[in-house]
């Protein structure tokens, strides 16, 4: 079924072509072939690039992907706003099994025929004698065939960290009747071919900065693969999969033994990139990610511009009907430190209880809608009854909170407008806290740690104190830098599909799901404001089985070679 599948795969891609192109009009579709896409007279590679572009269109579009919601609302950071069952809330509560998975759009059949549409790509390219070279010198189609090569490597990473070691096909292109009975690979061999890939391809891709932006910002560069190598390599030394594999004889689900030699790999491949100095940060972390090939961005898939993720995540109340989606939780905005970078439990934070969002790091006003924000050109009234709280038919945010990461700058506008909405896989950041998280792991904490925290919080707006530490300790050991990055990672990278798998790969799922997620009700008494922490949703994590997705039922049953992960 598998075949049928992926052959009518290529036959949509097939059909957009010819759909696409006045040349191809005449031509019967019966008749057109692969050959017709890699033609061999073909010296602009008019019909392979189109092709290459189908195969990034197969990237997943970030923004609400999860049946309307962002994947971050299954994670402890946000829950979902709507009022009934959704897909996000059985991942966070287990309600999913091999038989019924959650359609989160990426896992296995989806990645499997992005996967051989890459190959097919990657086995006929050579056909099309394209002449077209460069500034390097190098053939524009290496560099396809190294891009399509990277897009391969990408989604078998994202199937990778979903189910542990899956099948390699390498660049066999199986046809109707051939051998589909391939074994799952071993996590460790996963993780050497993803590896491997990305050092082959690196030197053929385009180099940063990219030439020609306005067309060619959305290919896969040499910074691109280099930061995929280091988050492959940062998610082999993570716990789960190095030192506390679920099932310590299973060769699929992670290294059979702790080698803290893994956490060197990660932090130099992080280091490679860095040093590289191809990329920055931006001074601004509210513009990163609605001004396009800015210095930050190091691989992308490009949806364009609009106003849909106001529309879809922008707090009801307003005349222009938004639908509040995602809902942060109070979880992750007392993550947020102060603005002279102390936790809010630090006596000496300044924080005050009855006045939560005064004098906080910048990032919780760039990140979130809270009460009193401003938004719209009005002050945001998330107390219970509240313009943007209502209650009823239509009650707005279940925490007291809307996201206001991704959007436009509408503090002071009257309604929205269309702005770029491209879904960022790769940035600068997070390349700087892989590496200081796996240097950390090995060396404890350097200088180079503390130099890449403090370079975040500066860039933050977060005050750099006499010391000039910008709120953070001297002296800290492993485990405390330990915390600190893993708080800094998650308050820096909220809502872009980093918490769900770093609490996985941490092993910190089952202590972190199995308690309450809380949000803020907020009581008006006049001018009065009486603040009260309440639970709003009860995830549940079932065991050490829920660390990996299940293999779906359907692929196990159809290949006699196909081994299920461990509980499901």
């Amino acid at each position: 079924m598998k075949q049928f599948r992926v052959i009518y795969l290529l036959a949509g891609f097939l059909f957009v072509l010819v759909a696409c192109s006045k040349d191809y009009e005449a031509i019967p579709l019966e008749k057109v072939t692969i050959e017709y896409v890699f033609d061999k007279d073909d010296s602009l590679g008019t019909y392979a690039n189109k092709f290459l572009n189908s195969i990034y269109s197969k990237l997943p579009g970030g923004y609400n992907r999860v049946a309307g919601d962002l994947l971050d609302a299954a994670s402890d950071d946000a829950i979902s706003g709507f009022t009934g069952t959704t897909a996000v809330s059985q991942l966070a509560t287990g309600a999913y099994t091999s038989y019924a998975v959650i359609n989160e759009e990426t896992p296995w059949g989806s990645a499997y025929a992005a996967i051989r549409a890459a190959s097919i790509f990657v086995s006929n390219i050579n056909i099309s004698p394209v002449k077209e070279t460069l500034p390097n010198g190098y053939s524009i189609r290496y560099a396809w065939k190294a891009e399509a090569r990277f897009i391969r490597a990408l989604f078998y990473f994202e199937l990778l960290k979903r189910y542990g070691g899956i099948p390699l096909m390498g660049d066999t292109v199986r046809a109707l009747g051939d051998d589909v009975q391939v074994p799952r690979s071993s996590f460790a061999d996963c993780v050497k071919y993803i590896v491997n890939e990305c050092d082959a391809i690196k030197d053929s891709l385009r180099p940063n900065p990219i030439a020609a932006p306005e067309v060619n910002s959305h290919r896969a560069t040499r910074g691109a693969a280099l930061a995929l190598k280091a988050r492959v390599l940062l998610y082999a030394a993570s716990p789960l999969f190095n030192g506390q594999n679920i099932d310590e004889s299973n060769t699929l689900t992670g290294y059979a033994n702790y080698d803290k030699e893994r956490w060197k790999l990660a932090a130099d491949a992080a280091r490679t990139l860095i040093e590289e100095r191809s990329f920055s940060l931006l001074p601004n972390f509210k513009n990163i990610f609605i001004t396009q090939n800015n210095s930050e961005i190091i691989f992308f898939r490009q949806n364009g511009n609009s106003d849909e993720i106001e529309n879809t995540n922008g707090p009801v109340g307003f005349a222009k009907v938004a639908r509040g989606r995602t809902n942060p939780t109070q979880e992750l905005v007392d993550a947020f430190p102060t603005d002279a970078g102390l936790s809010i439990t630090d006596p000496a934070s300044g924080y005050n209880p009855i006045d939560p969002y005064t004098h906080r790091d910048p990032r919780l006003t760039m990140s979130i809608l809270y009460n009193g924000a401003r938004w719209l050109n009005t002050e945001i009234q998330t107390f219970e009854g509240g313009q943007h709280r209502p209650g009823g038919a239509d009650p707005g945010t279940k925490t007291g909170y809307y996201m206001r990461k991704f959007m436009g700058n509408f503090e002071n506008a009257t309604q929205y407008s269309s702005v770029p909405h491209d879904w960022i896989y790769l940035r600068y950041t997070e390349v700087l806290l892989n590496f200081a998280e796996a240097e950390n792991e090995y060396n404890g904490a350097t200088g180079e740690v503390y130099q890449v925290l403090k370079d975040l919080r500066a860039r933050a707006g977060i005050t750099a104190g006499d010391d000039g530490m910008y709120g953070l300790k001297a002296g800290l050991s492993l485990d405390e830098m330990r915390e600190v990055i893993r708080n800094e990672r998650r308050i820096e990278l909220a809502f872009e599909e980093h918490r769900f798998w770093d609490i996985r790969r941490w092993k910190i799922a089952e202590q972190v799901y199995n308690r309450g997620l809380h949000g803020m009700s907020i009581i008006r008494n006049g001018a009065d404001l009486t603040y009260d922490v309440v639970e709003v949703f009860k995830p549940v994590f079932t065991g050490p089985k829920m660390y990996l997705y299940p293999i779906p039922y359907d692929e196990v049953v159809k290949n006699d070679n196909m081994r299920q992960n461990p509980g499901w």
